[in-house]
């Protein structure tokens, strides 16, 4: 059992590294899955130590849970990848950064011509 706990707690570093490290939005994806492998092995495991029904549950919201988070962040790379090009996190905050700081001009621009 103790070679589980081992192989829960190396997906999990594995998947906050990259969670850390990576650019890429799938990539970031693929970390959290990991991170998410990682919990699930972690209910399973603990299954029969608590109530083998509370573990199972747990289990199956955890299934659930990551099946749907996993779907909005598809949908969600998909449409960003589709507007702007990326799919890189940098290069889409600094479009964002870029957006803000061209709205601030425009604005300020537009305030002193009113004078």
């Amino acid at each position: 059992m103790i070679n589980y706990v081992v192989l829960s707690m190396t997906l999990l570093a594995i998947g906050i590294y990259g969670l850390l490290t990576r650019r890429h939005i799938l990539k970031i994806l693929i970390s959290i899955e990991l991170i998410a492998t990682a919990a699930s092995m972690n209910f399973i495991l603990l299954a029969p130590s608590l109530n083998r029904a509370m573990g199972e549950t747990f289990l199956i919201l955890a299934f659930s849970t990551d099946t749907c988070v996993t779907g909005v962040v598809l949908a969600l790379l998909i449409i960003v990848a589709r507007k702007y090009g990326t799919a890189d996190i940098r290069k889409l905050a600094e479009l964002e950064w870029r957006e803000e700081v061209g709205e601030e001009k425009g604005h300020s621009e537009a305030s002193e011509g009113d004078d």
